[in-house]
């Protein structure tokens, strides 16, 4: 058992280098096996995401090797097409090990993949759009996927959702399928060009023709290269929120601005600054007081789901009340609980929708009578301490951010689902001076 004990009402001053982005860095080490040719990846952030990942890897045949932030990877030949299910199954990434499987074995096993539990986020897109291009796939009742193919065929496919993985599968898929493959309705974050990127560089045909159309011209076979991983959007924004929440005096480097544009306009509306050096430097800081907002998550370039949980503890300090509405996932106010334990006045809700089966991305028949899709946040309240568990990654870095406002000593179960995402997340805020103990049991 993992947890944090913190001590709130440190004002944090100092620089903070933005890691790596998890959600790129996890696509590139797949892309890596889709070549028996060395692939080296700089910029790979140091979580426990990135490790399984790579542990994966090394199981079924592949050589990596270590050195800081730089992995390199070499895969000459795939030994196994079946993933270890106790390590496959904690992350929804090892789906998207079909790709490399079925692109040089002709098959593949792979177990039902897991991740954060923020809904029910079913692959049936992605086992559908891989049927389109030859793919058969059958679940059996032991948890696991079964994949094969004689000969992947392009074709055209559209996603009925947006789906960040959904369209990386399809992309790693059809790289090396014979003729075209042409996906409409796809997603259109940065993580997804990153991708197209890299494969690009080893040797791919792929161009987005438009804002969500993606057109593959298959290759035969994909070569080495050598690629650098951009920065984490989302671990810019918890580092943003924490400035703002603890002073204003955190500089944030190496930070992307253009894919943090919603982001930047919503907390320019909250009454937020942002100061930016002569070097790219950034700090984000409230100049008089915070100011209620009203939020909807929505697909990119909108305000990223990732973002509400840190944004919900920004607005328990705003002058009124605010709103937060849901559209991406069906269950993700799992920390509301904990944060109503530190005094925050939230109150669950769903908003009236004409059509929610058209107005949410996800699957609204997954759907409970206890599912909620909004909050509403009443402030400013004061944080108390209070000791808490983690459901999931962004919840956990929400729960820390609470934390450090908070009076008093608080305790922070479940800090593995922090360690997937955050590279040495306490160090960090410890040398901008917040007081943070990691324990280890």
């Amino acid at each position: 058992m993992k947890k944090y004990i913190i001590t709130g009402g440190n004002k944090l001053k100092g620089e903070v280098e933005i890691a790596g982005a998890k959600n790129s860095a996890l696509k590139a080490i797949v892309a890596a096996c889709m070549t028996n040719e060395k692939v080296i990846l700089h910029n790979i952030p140091k979580i426990s995401d990135v490790h399984y990942m790579l542990e994966m890897v090394r199981h079924f045949g592949g050589i990596v090797e270590e050195d800081q932030n730089t992995v390199t990877i070499e895969v000459p030949e795939i030994t196994s097409v079946r993933l270890p299910l106790e390590t496959a199954a904690k992350m929804r990434t090892s789906s998207l090990f079909f790709a490399p499987f079925i692109a040089r074995r002709g098959n593949a096993e792979i177990p039902n993949p897991g991740g954060d539990k923020i809904g029910a986020r079913r692959i049936d897109m992605h086992i559908e759009g891989l049927e389109k291009i030859g793919v058969e796939v059958h679940a059996k009742e032991d948890g696991y996927f079964y994949a094969q193919a004689k000969n992947l065929k392009g074709a055209n496919y559209r996603f009925s959702k947006n789906t960040h993985t959904g369209t990386e599968q399809m992309i790693l898929a059809s790289v090396m399928a014979d003729g075209k493959t042409i996906l409409e309705n796809c997603a259109q974050e940065p993580e997804v060009d990153e991708l197209i990127d890299l494969l690009n560089q080893m040797g791919g045909k792929i161009e987005r023709t438009s804002a969500r159309v993606i057109e593959i011209n298959g290759v035969e076979k994909l070569h080495g290269a050598t690629f650098r991983i951009k920065s984490d959007r989302n671990e810019a924004v918890t580092f943003a929120i924490a400035s703002a929440l603890t002073g204003g005096e955190i500089w944030l480097k190496n930070v992307d601005k253009k894919h943090l544009t919603d982001f930047i306009e919503k907390f320019h509306l909250a009454g937020g600054e942002i100061e930016e050096d002569e070097t790219g430097k950034l700090r984000f800081y409230i100049k008089d007081k915070i100011n209620p907002t009203h939020i909807k998550t929505e697909i990119y370039p909108g305000f990223m789901t990732d973002w509400q949980g840190p944004w919900c503890i920004f607005m328990t300090q705003a002058e009124g009340e605010s709103t937060i509405h849901e559209t991406i996932y069906e269950d993700r106010f799992q920390y509301v609980h904990e944060l109503k334990k530190m005094g925050a006045d939230i109150e669950l809700f769903n908003p009236s929708v004409a059509n929610p089966q058209e107005f949410y991305n996800f699957n609204y028949d997954d759907c409970t009578l206890e599912t909620r899709h909004a909050i509403k946040i009443h402030g400013k309240t004061e944080i108390n301490n209070a000791v808490m568990t983690m459901m999931d990654l962004r919840a956990g870095a929400t729960l820390v951010l609470a934390s450090l406002i908070a009076n008093g000593e608080s305790v922070i179960y479940g800090v593995e689902h922090i360690e997937r995402g955050y590279e040495i997340f306490d160090e960090r805020l410890r040398r901008l001076g917040a007081n943070i103990e990691y324990i280890e049991e």
